[in-house]
């Protein structure tokens, strides 16, 4: 299985089961809420996803890569433990970068909203009938 058809199927599956084989040991990630380098801090903050927040799903949109970049394009969706059970998505997309030997270097996600609009879904009531 190649690199393109292991992430399709980690992002049916996310956060459940990830490969993180894929991953350098030193892997660079950052999101719009933090940063870090090494395998073993991307692992806490999958688990910690995967325990805190409930009903996640990773839509993929896109997938390609050019030279030594994957580019993904998704909507991250979850529900989150308050009363009220808000639904939260997040549109965005990743930029993977793979060294020499097919792993994952570096993974920095963008989104296409701002941190201040994933918390205001935590709080605004959408109609569905909209």
């Amino acid at each position: 299985m190649n690199l393109l058809e292991i992430i399709k199927k980690d992002y049916q599956t996310f956060p459940l089961n990830p490969t993180y084989l894929i991953y350098a040991e030193n892997v660079y990630f950052k999101d719009p809420m933090t940063e870090f380098t090494g395998i073993k801090r991307y692992q806490t903050m999958i688990q910690f996803m995967s325990t805190w927040f409930q009903n996640i799903d990773l839509e993929l949109h896109n997938i390609y890569q050019s030279d030594n970049i994957i580019h993904t394009e998704w909507t991250l969706h979850w529900t989150t433990p308050l009363p009220w059970k808000p639904r939260i998505s997040i549109p965005g997309r990743s930029e993977l970068t793979i060294n020499d030997q097919n792993l994952i270097i570096s993974h920095i996600d963008y989104w296409n909203c701002s941190k201040w609009d994933v918390v205001k879904q935590h709080f605004i009531l959408h109609n569905k009938d909209k």
